[in-house]
């Protein structure tokens, strides 16, 4: 398994962007699929994006469809989401995840998940 850290939470005002960094462990991310997910207070964590492990198909919730790009470096072993209009509603911790199957991503069916980076989006 890879090692996962995010970065570049933030706060931001609404219609801004964001650009989260997903930084892994391990010289095989290059076959994992990679995805992210966010949690809002009180909310179950809810999927947001996934990527196959060679890039070329992209999964989204309808919710962030068209406002959230994500990317897979795997050269540099880093995931990356970029998000633009950003809403008050996109407030939550996110999470990103990564396995090598890509089922296993788009379902979020993790035993564990690391501390997350907080997005804060002000109206």
């Amino acid at each position: 398994q890879v090692q996962l850290v995010e970065s570049g939470g933030g706060l931001v005002q609404a219609g801004g962007s964001l650009r989260l960094s997903c930084a892994a462990s391990g010289r095989t991310f290059s076959s994992y699929a990679m995805g992210w997910f966010r949690q809002a207070p009180g909310k179950e964590r809810e999927f947001v994006a996934a990527i196959r492990w060679s890039g070329d198909m992209t999964y989204y919730s309808d919710s962030v469809k068209g406002r959230f790009t994500i990317t897979k470096d795997n050269a540099k072993n880093t995931g990356y989401l970029q998000m633009n209009s950003l809403k008050p509603e996109d407030t939550a911790v996110y999470y990103c995840a990564a396995d090598r199957s890509l089922r296993t991503v788009l379902t979020g069916a993790f035993g564990s998940w690391g501390q997350g980076t907080q997005v804060t989006v002000s109206s």
